[in-house]
């Protein structure tokens, strides 16, 4: 599970066994974002304030995360 990115304290992150899903974690608290299209597959222990944060983070930066998946999977 390589880490792509880290971001305002988020850590930005793939499973080997799945399709473009990212997953962030941030101390106990975890997420998980569908990149294509995005939209919010679940979270835990994260607030709403955060959850708009880490998705306007995702979006920003899709291209460059779908580029990472795609560089290490493709390999």
């Amino acid at each position: 599970m390589p880490t792509v990115l880290r971001i305002n304290g988020y850590r930005f992150f793939f499973y080997s066994n799945e399709h473009l899903p990212i997953h962030i974690e941030k101390d106990e608290k975890t997420a998980k974002f569908n990149l294509q299209p995005i939209e919010i597959i679940y979270t835990r222990r994260f607030k709403a304030s955060e959850i708009s944060e880490i998705r306007k983070l995702v979006v920003e930066n899709s291209e460059f995360l779908i580029q990472q998946w795609n560089e290490y999977f493709n390999n």
